[in-house]
């Protein structure tokens, strides 16, 4: 989840000219004592990392089936990322689930994308943002799957076949349905167990 806390432009849209920020400079920020919160870069937007019950009970439900699906030593949760060399100075993501395709210790580096085989996003209040804006950046970096669990819709939305910038491959997967991650087609999940009981009207 991930709200606009600091934008280097002043209008709703960004301008061609407008002043990006960089890794470099969020690291800065963070020396001055400006970027206190927790947050992530994307596309040179710094977006704090605020707290709501929803999202906090997907990343609970999230860990409990990577740990059994994968185990410890093979996924991060809200970790920084590198994207595609391009974007790296402008975006490090912070996925809410990342799988990786190798051991997590003694990488020693953010994991890359080629380490990467499954991102998983929980979506609440940013849904529209995790589908496009972030949905693009993982595709330019050739993620080959990347999930959002919609709590607002109560389902998972699965994307695959990285190219050209885009997925193109996009499935949905209601509540009452199970999915399994192209990592571990032997792994299934039931998307009601990635989402917190609805809360009753």
């Amino acid at each position: 989840m991930a709200d606009t806390i600091i934008r280097p432009d002043s209008g709703l849209q960004i301008s061609p000219t407008a002043v990006r920020w960089t890794r470099d400079d969020c690291d800065a920020l963070e020396r001055a004592g400006v970027l206190t919160a927790r947050y992530e870069l994307v596309e040179g937007m710094i977006n704090k990392m605020g707290p709501n019950w929803g999202h906090a009970e997907m990343i609970r439900l999230l860990i409990a089936w990577l740990s059994t699906a994968f185990g410890v030593e093979y996924y991060y949760t809200q970790s920084s990322i590198d994207v595609l060399p391009e974007d790296n100075p402008t975006s490090a993501p912070q996925p809410d689930g990342i799988v990786l395709n190798r051991p997590a210790r003694g990488l020693g580096r953010l994991p890359s994308p080629a380490d990467i085989s499954l991102l998983v996003e929980a979506s609440d209040t940013t849904l529209a943002y995790d589908l496009t804006t972030k949905a693009a950046l993982y595709a330019r970096a050739g993620i080959v799957e990347y999930w959002v669990v919609n709590l607002p819709d109560r389902r998972l939305h699965v994307h695959r076949r990285p190219a050209e910038g885009i997925y193109h491959e996009v499935l949905f997967y209601s509540q009452s349905q199970v999915v399994s991650p192209l990592a571990a087609p032997e792994q299934t999940v039931g998307v009601s167990s990635l989402l917190p009981d609805a809360v009753p009207q």
